[in-house]
């Protein structure tokens, strides 16, 4: 595994990186509190099913450099640092896999530049503002103020990043200006092979989230999944890891095939 910072738009990005430069390449992008450990258990996964797997701490996370302010919910910033990473790592097209936040930076850039996009995961994504979401912000700020257990735990992910990551994801979702934010009228641009998945039970969102991305991106196959909450990757690695090596398969390596 190759760990180190890449500078993109003035500022260093932490990337961890495994498997061959000439496989197909898949871009995990972490949940609005997490870093790329939230993907410890599909990097080493992937990269033995035969992907270049590139995982890295957004922008103002874990061991990236600091940032002033998140630019949510329309996510500007992180945008033009994927773009920017693809570019310096010269991949020329790349599989998303996206959770939550992470999985609306993914919608956003396979709408707008359906070019450099090969596949498209979302694993509870967001794609408008809705009550669940607001009531389970505010939950999770109240247990930052109030639970020393939870303060340790995300300082031991984001360092001294942690501050400036919890107040700027809760005041990104919280602000009134930013209720009325929906992205779903791009959604019908995007044009790669999709698959969007969602918890059953999560509490940080509808299942209509859901259903109105993968009904709005021709194509997409919807993935509910029974009893599952919000924090897919980690609590349901096995699903998880076995929908998107079946998915990536069949969309990215037998299209190798038929080209070849």
């Amino acid at each position: 595994m190759s760990s180190r910072l890449i500078e993109v738009n003035g500022h260093r990005l932490h990337i961890e990186e495994r498997g061959s430069g000439s496989d197909p390449a898949v871009v995990l992008l972490h949940h609005g509190l997490g870093t790329e450990r939230a993907w410890r258990a599909q990097i080493p996964f992937l990269a033995k099913a035969g992907y270049r797997v590139i995982a890295y701490d957004r922008w103002g996370y874990g061991h990236s450099d600091p940032r002033g302010k998140l630019s949510m919910p329309y996510f500007e910033d992180d945008q033009a640092d994927l773009l920017a990473l693809l570019e310096q790592l010269e991949i020329d097209q790349a599989a998303l896999v996206g959770h939550s936040d992470g999985g609306t930076i993914a919608l956003y850039v396979a709408a707008r530049h359906p070019e450099r996009v090969s596949a498209l995961v979302t694993l509870a994504a967001h794609a408008f503002v809705e009550e669940p979401m607001i009531t389970s912000v505010q939950r999770v700020y109240r247990e930052y103020q109030t639970d020393e257990d939870f303060r340790t735990r995300l300082h031991r992910r984001q360092g001294s990043n942690t501050e400036a990551v919890i107040s700027g994801w809760y005041r990104g979702w919280f602000r009134v200006e930013n209720r009325g934010w929906d992205m779903r009228p791009e959604l019908g641009k995007i044009s790669c092979p999709a698959l969007v998945m969602q918890g059953a039970e999560d509490d940080h969102g509808s299942q209509e989230q859901a259903r109105d991305i993968a009904a709005a991106i021709p194509g997409a196959e919807l993935v509910l999944l029974p009893g599952a909450g919000h924090m897919l990757p980690r609590e349901n690695a096995d699903v998880i890891n076995r929908s998107l090596s079946l998915f990536l398969e069949r969309v990215l390596k037998q299209e190798l095939v038929d080209v070849q």
